[in-house]
């Protein structure tokens, strides 16, 4: 049976609500099972480079293409899944999602040649672009305004979960014979399954449902999400909403009211892939190996990466809704900038082992607590409703793009560059950063999602 609770008074006054935190938390949690095949699926690869390159004969060029390839398959899938989650709905969206998980995790394990693999790693891809799109987009127009910051954090908490997972999965398929690697993308299609009838047991997202004039049933969801008042308040506010639209058309992210926000956006998802986390997450054990740890031991290190990412999610979704998202963007930032010149100094005068690996745990530590949980909340929320598909899709596309550079390119980087200056080029990314938040970001904590919309509509 469902536990309510009194909610907090919310910066408008409207009032106080008992919201059902059971059903709320089933709703985050089975949407947030997105983000955690999103993980999996971008960590996997990992502990799998060696392996499928040496059995494809690959050079830097062509791993790097392999790795990062899934990025431009994640493009592909923000790219449909904006129009695909506003026709179809947000839960039928993430239903598609999940079989295409399934489906491309033994497809890139069993692949017999390169083009096949790369084709299965695109379409794993576009599942990845479009829960990186739906799930956090389905909490935020799911959870009331006092809740909403921790609930989309959930998604990165699963996100952090998948990636532990993938680590987890690939330490212990790596002493399964030669064909390690092929189980290692095979164990995917486990919680893809599990994600596929886990949807059957949430609702439609509310807003979607008075956007496609199903009030009736828009109403039961809100009825029980936080009771008949807040039912009645909040689908009115949405209504009037949208009550200016007319019909969402692409052109409408270029409005001179909208674009300056659609900007913001596309600035806070192409400054979260290119700080560097990617570069540790897609090759940690290549980088410990270079720091002179032995394979086994790098996959170890690999597993404790994982954990400190998954530990310290919890604290940006218990600060999240305190401290504020533009604070946490900024401090994360700095932090980030910092760790990057320690972990380019560390690898310019050879320290020792034990000093890269608390940099790059560091870094994973400082990013989890702030830049990657934060990211998916305020793109889920800075969006005005009428436009929020079509910016969500806009903002994960240009995530994405930015993604597969910095994934691709390390391989030949680090031979061409070096790791010293690869990890520079990353701290100025992070120093870029903080003055664009600092300019440019809003807070936003504390407010309903159409109140955001006023705030920044302006």
């Amino acid at each position: 049976m469902a536990i309510a609770i009194p909610s907090q008074l919310d910066t408008a006054g409207r009032g106080t609500h008992v919201y059902n935190l059971n059903y709320i938390y089933l709703i985050s949690i089975v949407a947030a099972l997105g983000g955690l095949l999103f993980g999996f699926d971008m960590a996997i690869i990992s502990g799998t480079v060696r392996f499928f390159s040496d059995y494809f004969r690959l050079d830097n060029i062509e791993t790097g293409w392999a790795v990062g390839c899934i990025n431009l398959g994640s493009a592909v899938g923000a790219l449909a899944a904006g129009k695909l989650s506003d026709t179809l709905g947000r839960k039928k969206t993430l239903i598609l999602c999940a079989l295409l998980f399934a489906i491309s995790g033994v497809g890139t394990g069993w692949a017999t040649g390169f083009t096949t693999f790369v084709f299965f790693r695109l379409l794993s891809g576009v599942a990845v672009g479009a829960a990186a799109l739906v799930c956090p987009m389905y909490i935020a127009e799911t959870a009331p305004a006092p809740l909403r910051g921790r609930l989309v954090a959930m998604y990165q908490l699963a996100i952090t979960t998948g990636i532990l997972l993938a680590y987890l999965a690939n330490y212990l398929l790596l002493n399964t014979g030669i064909n390690n690697w092929r189980w290692m993308f095979s164990s995917q299609s486990l919680p893809a399954i599990f994600f596929f009838f886990s949807l059957f047991l949430v609702a439609e997202s509310p807003r979607w449902l008075i956007r496609k004039q199903r009030n009736e049933f828009a109403n039961q969801v809100l009825t029980r999400i936080g009771g008949v008042s807040y039912a009645k308040q909040e689908s009115e506010a949405i209504r009037q909403s949208f009550s200016q639209e007319i019909k969402e058309n692409i052109r409408d992210l270029f409005n001179k009211d909208l674009f300056g926000i659609v900007l913001v956006g596309i600035g806070i998802a192409v400054f979260s892939q290119a700080d560097g986390q990617n570069s540790l997450f897609s090759y940690a054990p290549a980088i410990f190996q270079q720091a002179g740890m032995a394979e086994d031991s790098a996959f170890l290190q690999s597993v404790i990466l994982g954990l400190i990412n998954f530990v310290f999610t919890f604290f940006a979704i218990g600060a999240i809704d305190k401290i504020g998202r533009r604070y946490l963007l900024l401090y994360g930032s700095a932090l980030l900038c910092a760790d990057a010149l320690a972990l380019a100094a560390a690898f310019y005068f050879q320290w020792p082992g034990y000093w890269i690996l608390t940099f790059v745990l560091g870094f994973i530590a400082i990013y989890a607590a702030t830049l990657g949980p934060v990211t998916w909340v305020a793109l889920s929320e800075i969006f005005p409703n009428r436009i929020r598909g079509n910016a969500m899709a806009l903002s994960t596309l240009a995530l994405w793009i930015a993604n597969f550079f910095t994934t691709a390119s390390f391989p030949v980087m680090k031979t061409y560059l070096g790791l010293p200056a690869t990890f520079c080029i990353h701290a100025g990314i992070c120093l870029i950063y903080f003055v664009f938040v600092k300019a440019n970001v809003p807070e936003t904590k504390g407010k309903s999602l159409e109140e955001i919309e006023q705030l920044l509509t302006k």
